[in-house]
């Protein structure tokens, strides 16, 4: 049986961003457990987040409240959650939110079939994770990762990743997730048919309780279907009874356990030829899947029935039972296949309005003549990038551009001829933005270049190339006979630089270059980068 993390839930705590950091944690633990306490506290705390001002809490909120709503069936209400908070944490860079989206979408593809989506948000949450990812749900993430890619067959890459998620497990010392990496690990491969590379696993997951951990049902469970896979029937019994003994002790909710336990012992207890007790544990078994509604279980309770029928002999039976799993199981497979339909149409419909939405949000931001960056964008964008350059040390090199006597164009030539400079002006603009840069209109014939990772004389000389390829370049076609020019200030950002003082001293050089006469690149000598040398003009 495969295994998931679980601890218990705490007592609600004065409402600080350390009290909610360490409740979401917790809850996130019991994710799937008392959904009806835990989905309204998730709601709580989001909205106590979002007081605080801590939009890193408030996103874990969300996709703890998206993890919940999925699991209560509403896959387009989680999946709309889980792509939000992955778009929030990638614009403001937010590893631990980041690798816990895509974990989460990773899950969500997998309930609709799409076992390749499912891997490729797998690797997304692990190559996400950063320090800010706690131990535990980091090695949790590279468990699931491990068990996404048995799900395709890669087992190669899935056996390396349970040894890397072990190695992590025991750097932290922590053996419930060392148990979960073998529990899981040892499941794929008698999922797979490898029964002796199972018990191999299973023997290091033994080892544990020696070191402390006491083995609950889940793992149990997996050690009665390995031994019974390798013939040894003994093993097997005592572990499926030792399963269902720490099912009591675990005091779960998981309605499917004990089913599913009881039907792993009326199994070996068959093999083992003691068909009384065989009958009365999948009485047992059969009466909690039609109690609970297990549908696939129930099949496969039916065809133990068909196995056990035909040990006693009584091929009659052992045939209507059998028939009566195969009819069930296409019953199963056609709700399966409906239920996969809707939640694909779901998904269909999420990614739609998630392609509509971005498309609005993008012309939401660029200018519609020239096809440049807006305003708008620039002041979502700009603080982000400067704060990550001041944490790294990244040069920023911000310039202010304006048209030179650009009226006159309008005013002499026409309003079109004006638009069709503005446009090939921003095609230049963007050829000097090249890969590294973000090129912007701000209104009229004021545009915007930043420019990241270049040395101050190579930003500065970029600079000079541009206002040369203005002035040079043929205007004919469009002005006749009168040039276009281009006045620039340059400035850099220093480490507490915001966008609105890199704004003002890049207006304030653009004053200088116009004063001085135009057609000119006029740099802000206060500027300094971290000691840089200034760049004389």
């Amino acid at each position: 049986m495969l295994t998931d993390t679980a601890v218990g839930h705490r007592a609600p705590a004065p409402f600080d961003a350390a009290a909610i950091d360490a409740e979401l944690d917790e809850l996130r633990e019991r994710v799937g457990s008392d959904i009806d306490v835990a989905l309204p506290r998730a709601a709580e705390l989001e909205r106590r987040a979002e007081v605080l001002g801590e939009p890193a809490l408030r996103w874990r909120c969300t996709l703890l409240r998206a993890d919940m709503t999925e699991r209560r069936g509403d896959l387009g209400t989680a999946m709309r959650l889980a792509w939000q908070a992955r778009e929030w944490a990638a614009a403001a860079n937010c590893r631990r939110v980041l690798s816990h989206a895509h974990e989460l979408l990773a899950r969500l593809y997998r309930v609709t079939g799409d076992v390749l989506a499912h891997l490729d948000h797998m690797m997304q949450a692990v190559g996400a994770m950063d320090d800010t990812v706690p131990s535990g749900p980091r090695i949790s993430c590279m468990v699931k990762l491990a068990d996404a890619y048995a799900e395709t067959g890669s087992l190669a890459a899935s056996r390396e990743r349970y040894e890397e998620a072990l190695r992590a497990a025991v750097a932290a010392g922590d053996l419930r997730r060392q148990a979960m990496a073998f529990n899981n690990w040892a499941y794929s491969e008698y999922d797979y048919g490898d029964m002796r590379l199972a018990r191999e696993v299973i023997g290091r997951m033994v080892e544990l309780s020696r070191q402390g951990w006491e083995l609950d049902y889940c793992d149990y469970d997996t050690i009665a279907r390995v031994e019974l896979g390798l013939g040894n029937h003994g093993e097997a019994e005592r572990a499926a009874r030792a399963a269902l003994a720490a099912y009591e002790t675990d005091a779960t909710d998981e309605s499917d356990a004990v089913a599913e336990l009881t039907l792993t012992l009326a199994t070996v207890q068959r093999h083992q030829g003691n068909l009384t007790a065989a009958t009365e544990s999948l009485e047992i078994s059969r009466t909690l899947c039609d109690e609970v509604g297990l549908g696939l279980l129930a099949v496969r309770v039916q065809r133990e029935a068909a196995e056990l029928h035909a040990a006693k002999g009584d091929f009659e039976q052992a045939y209507r039972a059998l028939d009566a799993s195969v009819a069930a199981e296409k019953r199963l497979s056609s709700r399966q296949r409906e239920a996969q339909a809707r939640n694909q149409q779901a998904v269909f419909e999420v990614s739609e309005a998630r392609r509509l939405a971005e498309t609005f949000r993008d012309q939401a931001r660029r200018d519609a003549l020239t096809g440049l960056s807006n305003r708008r964008f620039v002041d979502e964008t700009l603080p982000p990038l400067l704060a990550r350059a001041a944490a790294d040390g990244t040069p920023v090199t911000a310039a202010l551009l304006d048209l030179d006597h650009f009226k006159r164009i309008n005013d002499t030539l026409s309003h079109e001829v004006g638009d069709r400079v503005l446009a090939e002006f921003a095609r230049l603009l963007t050829r000097a933005a090249g890969g590294n840069g973000i090129a912007a209109r701000f209104g009229g014939e004021e545009f915007l270049l930043v420019l990241t990772g270049l040395p101050r004389a190579t930003a500065t000389a970029r600079m000079e190339h541009l206002r040369r390829a203005v002035a040079d370049h043929d205007w004919a076609p469009i002005t006749g006979d009168r040039r276009v020019t281009v006045s620039v200030g340059v400035t850099m950002a220093g480490p507490d630089s915001t966008a609105a003082s890199l704004l003002s001293r890049a207006d304030e050089a653009l004053y200088e270059a116009k004063r001085a006469g135009r057609d000119r690149v006029h740099l802000d000598v206060k500027c300094r980068w971290r000691g840089m040398r200034d760049v004389p003009e």
